[in-house]
């Protein structure tokens, strides 16, 4: 199991030519799993091809056609942009999987799946007993993730189960080229399944629905539903040598240099400029800063701490996802 750069609620896009079918499935759904219904299938495509953004990802190519040869180019990641993908109001409007019905009149199920193969979107065929033979043979072609059939008994228990398992499959691979750039700066934790075991035992504990890697310090951003924000803040012990170090070069008090050297605390100055670390500023006042630390014996030795991320790391306070839902039932699941 290996953590994805960041994840948060999406929206499952419902698609069938049956109104009323529609309308009970979308009521019967979990009323945590936003979705949006289709009856029409050139305007569902239109929507799709509109809203899926490809901007997220926090990659900078930049051509140095003086130094390098012209087939040459040097990638720059922006970490601080992945946590501010929770400053977009609109990322729970995001499209992460698609739920198809087979038999429409404008076009089939598999016809609207080839039409949207080349979006991120995941696929889920939702099919009658006759059309498993043809939904088997899309599965085994890649054109399709899942399908279920609707005469199953419990086909609305398996549909939120395959959703959950595909948004994280979304997640997965959004996060397949970033995952491997930023476990070059620290990261390393993404990849170590002792860690992503805590993370999901964090999340199920507090209720935290999004997450997002966090620059400085190396560590986790979480969000739960209302838009509380906590920082997961995980050191190595090659990191907690740096703030011993630069606690020391800085004149900390005995105390916290104590403290630090026996792995006491783990500090997040977060009134300090800059990374997190120890500054003169602080002085004696450093226990307001700390927090103990739990250790995650994994491929190496993690020290970790939540704390409370101050306001001033955000343009604005963060849209929720309880608001978002709160929105959307107010607009209603709009049928095109």
């Amino acid at each position: 199991m290996q953590l994805p750069v960041y994840s948060h609620p999406t929206l499952t896009v419902l698609v069938d030519d049956s109104d009323s079918f529609l309308r009970s499935m979308s009521f019967q759904l979990d009323p945590m799993l936003a979705n949006k219904t289709f009856h029409d299938t050139s305007a569902a495509l239109a929507w799709l091809r509109d809203s899926v953004r490809r901007d997220e990802v926090p990659l900078h190519v930049n051509f140095d056609t003086q130094n390098e040869a012209p087939d040459q180019c040097n990638v720059a990641l922006d970490l601080e942009r992945i946590y501010r993908i929770s400053e977009r109001p609109q990322r729970f409007a995001t499209p992460s999987v698609l739920v198809v019905d087979y038999s429409m009149p404008q076009m089939n199920g598999l016809e609207f799946c080839q039409a949207v193969q080349h979006l991120p979107c995941k696929k889920i065929l939702f099919t009658g007993a006759a059309d498993e033979k043809i939904a088997v043979n899309a599965f085994n072609r890649g054109l399709i993730d899942r399908y279920i059939k609707k005469s199953d008994d419990q086909a609305l228990d398996l549909l939120e189960s395959e959703i959950a398992c595909l948004q994280k499959a979304y997640f997965a691979d959004q996060s397949e080229t970033l995952r491997d750039l930023v476990v070059l700066h620290n990261y390393h934790f993404l990849l170590d399944p002792a860690l992503a075991a805590v993370v999901q035992e964090l999340s199920r504990k507090m209720g935290f629905i999004e997450h997002y890697i966090f620059p400085n310090p190396t560590g986790i951003l979480f969000i739960d539903k209302h838009g509380k924000t906590m920082l997961m803040m995980v050191e190595t012990e090659q990191g907690m040598c740096a703030q011993y170090e630069i606690a020391r070069d800085s004149d900390a008090p005995p105390s916290l240099l104590g403290a630090l050297l026996e792995r006491r605390v783990l500090p997040f100055f977060s009134d300090a400029d800059g990374d997190g670390m120890y500054s003169r500023a602080v002085g004696d006042n450093w226990h307001r800063y700390c927090a103990a630390p739990q250790v995650c014996h994994g491929r190496e030795m993690y020290f970790w701490a939540l704390f409370e991320l101050p306001a001033h790391y955000f343009g604005a306070p963060l849209h929720s996802y309880a608001r978002f839902l709160h929105e959307h039932s107010v607009q209603g699941s709009v049928a095109a």
